[in-house]
């Protein structure tokens, strides 16, 4: 851990919109800086849960999100030296951004968009442009990208699908007409791409192999079409940082007794959700946390007092999870807090697409025509073993299934006058996935109930 002032470097991958190829020169940066021998620490603007295990896949460490929203922006500097620190100091840090440059929370002039986060960790932005039917233009576009906000430094810029070495010419001598470096180009033929289905990418968990080879071939991608010299040296122009590191132990405030009730939390293929902060809050606070997987493991895990159950794609391995029916069953059964967002919700209902489930709620559950999407300010309606009715809480919602009942009687949450999501016994299930490094105390408070 480097205490006092720290001159990480890092930078900020951004573009002037979603599909400009972000996630593809971020993914091949990470992974070609690691080629390098050098530590690299990924990170990720926004709620997404995806993007970031192909983050985790290149660098060799978690992938971390920085989102404003859900965990309120004077955190974001601490996460981001929290997750360049552990479990090593990192060399450099590459944070991906979100949807364009600008694009943030609708109706917050910007607020939790990428020019924020890179704002709030004090980073250059190397800008990724996809130039298809563009030529000088580019440059305008690029120069009116830094005059929105001459706060961020947009410090250079990343040809991607570049038509021809005669296309390349022409964006490279417009680009140095308004003083902006160009320090990579990527040609169409040359594009690398991830299988994506009905929510973006799909997860590294449920393809590893074949997203092995994925990062390999961007890896290979950047070394031959960016120079990574110009980017390690835009990225050491950032200035030291200065905030300590955000501390698990610390937001909890340490764990209240010696007893460690093992908290198991589903992982594997079907729920790949998660943020990593939330079994760091839960060990801080005392739990012993034991991951287990609904598609493989027979049973709960051996003690388990409490269990947490994230975000995924029951949808997609229905019948696999209808055939653990050992697992099912522990978890009808299962009398102790349970947390479910979202996949989570899904899998504890009767029936998910017409496929028997869990059974612990009463509810059913189908897939729809309809992506379901956006930031919530939510509060909390009933107790539970995670909130006292009436705590606010910002979360974010990502599904294109449905639930009927929408709510239980005893609704988890409301937003916009409506209610929302599940309280039954020590259940509380909902679509709202919350990031709990925003409000630490959800954790001390499920360790607590696990006792």
């Amino acid at each position: 851990m480097v205490s006092g002032p720290w001159a990480l470097p890092r930078i900020v991958v951004a573009a002037p919109a979603s599909g400009h190829g972000k996630t593809t020169i971020a993914t091949g940066l990470l992974a070609a800086l690691r080629r390098r021998s050098l530590v690299v620490s990924p990170h990720k603007v926004g709620p997404d849960y995806i993007d970031p295990g192909y983050h985790a896949l290149a660098a060799g460490r978690p992938g971390r999100n920085l989102d404003p929203w859900l965990v309120g922006e004077e955190r974001i500097a601490p996460l981001l030296r929290h997750g360049a620190s552990v479990p090593t100091p990192a060399d450099v840090a590459v944070v991906e951004g979100v949807m364009g440059l600008h694009d943030g929370a609708v109706g917050h002039r910007g607020y939790a968009s990428t020019a924020h986060v890179a704002r709030l960790v004090d980073a250059p932005v190397l800008l990724v442009l996809d130039t298809t039917a563009q030529g000088r233009s580019a440059a305008a576009l690029v120069l009116g990208m830094r005059a929105f906000d001459p706060t961020v430094r947009i410090g250079g810029v990343i040809l991607n699908r570049v038509g021809s070495p005669r296309h390349e010419t022409l964006l490279r001598d417009a680009l140095a007409e308004i003083g902006v470096p160009v320090l990579g180009a990527v040609t169409r033929a040359a594009e690398v791409t991830a299988p994506s289905r009905h929510l973006g990418l799909v997860p590294v968990a449920e393809r590893a192999p074949e997203s092995l080879a994925v990062v390999d071939a961007l890896a290979a991608l950047v070394e031959s079409t960016v120079d990574l010299d110009a980017v390690l040296d835009l990225a050491r122009s950032a200035p030291p940082l200065t905030v300590p590191a955000w501390d698990p132990a610390t937001a909890v405030g340490g764990p209240a007794r010696s007893d460690r009730p093992v908290v198991a939390v589903a992982g594997g293929p079907a729920f790949t959700f998660a943020y990593a902060e939330t079994t760091e809050l839960l060990a801080a606070a005392g739990a012993a946390v034991v991951l287990f997987d609904p598609l493989r493991d027979p049973a709960l895990p051996a003690g388990t007092r409490a269990v947490v159950i994230g975000g995924g794609f029951p949808e997609v391995h229905v019948d696999a999870l209808a055939a653990n029916i050992g697992l099912r069953a522990d978890l009808a059964a299962f009398d102790g807090p349970v947390v479910a967002e979202c996949a989570g919700l899904l899998y504890l209902g009767r029936e998910l697409d017409g496929v028997p489930m869990c059974g612990r709620l009463d509810l059913t559950a189908r897939m729809t025509g309809r992506l379901t999407l956006g930031y919530r300010d939510a509060v909390a309606a009933t107790d539970s073993p995670l909130h006292t009715a009436g705590d606010a809480v910002r979360g974010h919602e990502f599904h294109r299934t449905a639930t009927d009942p929408g709510h239980g009687d005893r609704p988890a949450w409301r937003w916009t006058g409506t209610a929302h999501g599940f309280v039954a016994g020590r259940v509380h299930a909902s679509y709202l996935h919350t990031h709990w490094a925003g409000h630490p105390g959800t954790a001390r408070r499920l360790v607590e109930a696990a006792r």
